[in-house]
């Protein structure tokens, strides 16, 4: 496994019948690249970018088309009522299908985050969110915007364009000063 690529790891953490080898793939993926992966009910399809870097992701589902950027966390957000001696707000998010979690992100307890939506960059949610929405800020939502895609494509544009502009940019903000 010493040699394995993000892919192979997570493939082997998350889909694996063999727990023992599901452990050590687990131990690699954190030493590597500071990522913790469990998902009870997740699609193959699902990706994450920069390979999961700084996540931290307890699932219970994670539908087809699902892409995760990197520093998200998701998981529970139970709590222990003493006055009635029992556990509130037990489970965790299900992320339906094609829902995109951008970058620092934080998803807690037993939510439904509706296909097609989009979690903004630092966004926080504790309560569902419906289908075809941009989520931002705590729990805000609005509907997303059809005309426009975000962040992710398979036709990206290149590293080098990008770069390319930026130099464009930085010379424009240099006559400046």
């Amino acid at each position: 496994m010493v040699n394995m690529t993000f892919e192979e790891l997570l493939e082997i953490n998350c889909f694996s019948k063999n727990e023992e080898e599901k452990a050590r793939a687990a131990d690699l993926l954190e030493q590597r690249y500071c990522c913790e992966i469990n998902c009870a009910d997740m699609d193959k399809s699902v990706l994450f970018a920069h390979h999961a870097r700084g996540c931290t992701i307890v699932c219970a589902k994670m539908c087809k088309g699902v892409i995760i950027l990197q520093n998200v966390t998701i998981g529970s957000n139970m709590r222990y009522n003493k006055v009635e001696n029992k556990w509130e707000n037990v489970g965790s998010p299900i992320l339906a299908e094609n829902v995109m979690v951008l970058d620092g992100a934080k998803i807690f307890g037993p939510v439904i985050i509706g296909a097609n939506t989009v979690i903004g960059a630092g966004a926080i949610v504790t309560k569902d969110i419906p289908a075809n929405s941009m989520a931002y800020g705590v729990n805000k939502y609005k509907p997303k915007n059809s005309d426009y895609d975000y962040v992710y494509r398979t036709d990206n544009i290149s590293g080098e364009e990008i770069i390319e502009i930026d130099a464009r940019r930085v010379a424009e903000f240099n006559k400046t000063l």
